[in-house]
């Protein structure tokens, strides 16, 4: 059996997909894409795809060493996440080859089912409260939210009630028995972190995300020592070496993604390095389905695994849906805010490949906003 060919496919919102196929017919799906560069990853993807051609898709660990580091520059979001696409693809060959979920290659299930939250926006403070709502009706016991917008560089009074406000107006919709989480996205600095994080402690959120820039790592003791909220980051670190800083500064949960850091290998790899720390992993994910197929593997084959993220009736998915590319969509059915462990192999699910060719070039390539201070300087997100 060897690789044939590898397609790409970009598709709305705002996703790419790879497809790989053998020579014998077996056919792999990844999803390799960096949020408003997904023409930058499909052209890395490709480049990659030369280094795979004519081989044998079960050599997965091989391919990984080579694609990451059979060139001199190395890492970074662009090359990282198209790695990941493509060693996804290649577990997916592998599980429907053997005849296996992917996760039972990885070891086996260590549990029957896995938490999921959902996303309610918190851009809009007065829908808050609806949106929180309507989660706890549809079964979930977790959600997360942006903590604010653009955020001045020295916080404000009101800045700092806005976001309290948010924190407060989530835990009396959720009550004692279900978590929030506040993600702060990097668009807070130290100070502003250190001010914010005493006044959400006694609302005990589930954990607040991104409390500086990835860059600003080696600050991030500092925060995590300055307050008892569980602190969480790592959807912009790529690789284990790039998770490390942030495990020895004492974060609680680290937030690897499954489409930029180096795919269900690295992940695997950075799961374990997390256990060492004692630090819980919560899979980043808010992308599309093949995402989060991927995820799942990883949430269901290690053992520090807290809860996944997951972006079906997420706010901005505009366009398209996750459910819209996969034939059977009970494999992401919700059950009580959790979803059962995938049986079929590979991946666990079904591309509806007919809708993923069809789709593909319809969306306009989508850029992050870029944010200005009052006085016309530029804001960080």
């Amino acid at each position: 059996m060897k690789i044939a060919r590898v397609e790409t496919f970009a598709v709305p919102p705002r996703w790419l997909f790879c497809r790989v196929e053998t020579d014998d017919g077996v056919v792999g799906w990844g999803e390799p894409v960096v949020e408003g560069r997904a023409a930058t990853v499909r052209t890395a993807v490709h480049e990659l795809a030369e280094l795979l051609i004519g081989k044998d898709p079960m050599r997965i660990e091989d391919h990984w060493q080579v694609m990451t580091k059979g060139s001199f520059y190395r890492g970074g979001p662009v090359l990282s996440s198209a790695v990941a696409g493509l060693d996804q693809a290649l577990w997916d060959i592998a599980g429907k080859t053997l005849g296996v979920p992917v996760h039972v290659l990885l070891g086996g299930p260590v549990r029957e089912r896995v938490r999921a939250y959902s996303w309610v926006g918190g851009d809009e403070p007065a829908e808050i409260a609806d949106a929180v709502q309507a989660q706890v009706e549809a079964g979930f016991t977790a959600v997360k939210m942006n903590a604010s917008g653009r955020m001045n560089r020295i916080a404000s009074t009101r800045d700092i009630d806005a976001v309290v406000q948010r924190a407060a107006t989530a835990r009396e919709v959720l009550g004692p028995d279900r978590d929030f989480a506040m993600d702060f996205h990097g668009r807070f600095n130290m100070a502003n972190s250190r001010r914010v994080l005493p006044y959400l402690a006694p609302l005990n959120p589930l954990f607040v995300e991104e409390p500086l820039l990835p860059e600003h790592t080696h600050l991030l003791r500092d925060v995590v020592t300055a307050t008892t909220v569980p602190v969480a980051t790592g959807e912009r670190l790529y690789s284990r070496t790039d998770a490390l800083p942030a495990l020895q500064a004492g974060i609680a949960v680290l937030q690897p993604d499954l489409s930029h850091a180096g795919g269900i290998s690295e992940v695997r790899r950075i799961a374990a390095l997390a256990e060492t720390f004692d630090v819980l992993v919560a899979p980043h994910c808010p992308l599309g389905p093949l995402s989060l197929a991927a995820s799942l593997q990883i949430a269901f084959s290690v053992p520090n695994f807290l809860i996944q993220e997951q972006s079906i009736g997420i706010h901005y998915n505009a366009g398209a849906e996750v459910l819209d590319y996969v034939v059977d969509r009970e494999v992401f059915r919700f059950d009580e805010g959790h979803l059962n462990r995938p049986t079929r192999p590979g991946l666990g699910i079904e591309v509806d490949e007919r809708v993923v060719r069809a789709a593909d070039g319809k969306t306009p390539d989508w850029r992050g906003p870029i944010w200005r201070h009052p006085d016309g300087s530029f804001a960080e997100w």
